[in-house]
């Protein structure tokens, strides 16, 4: 059992990223998938989906290839964790790298990236940064 399974999906995607692997796998779950969604709408990953069947869910994340330019996705910052939850209003959710990245945020209105809770004026719990 993991005490932060949010942590352990950014650290397993993290890894594989830098090993140059094309799929990670990981256990399934709603805010999961969720937050898989953000980063495939915000361009880092190439798709997600989720394999199995009710109680071995596994999510599977497609992640980018390497261009000349480098790495859609270079970094990864779990932001709010079981120890110490970090929550930010709508006028001062971070902007990561001056906006080169985002921040993820779980709001009221569901998971989102920090852009879109900044223009719909929520803010929530700052999951991570993804830059």
């Amino acid at each position: 059992m993991l005490s932060d399974p949010i942590a352990d999906m950014l650290t397993r995607v993290r890894n594989a990223n830098l090993a140059g692997h094309e799929r990670v796998e990981m256990p399934a779950s709603k805010l999961k998938a969720e937050i898989a969604r953000v980063l495939q709408e915000e361009g880092y990953i190439a798709g997600f989906g989720i394999v199995g069947e009710a109680p071995q869910l596994q999510l599977w994340l497609e992640l980018k290839r390497a261009t000349k330019q480098g790495r859609a996705l270079n970094g990864l910052r779990r932001v709010s964790r079981p120890g110490l939850r970090v929550y930010r209003g709508s006028r001062v959710i971070p902007r990561v790298l001056g906006g080169l990245g985002i921040a993820i945020v779980s709001t009221p209105r569901g998971i989102m990236s920090g852009r879109q809770a900044r223009q719909q004026g929520v803010g929530g719990e700052v999951i991570a940064e993804v830059w």
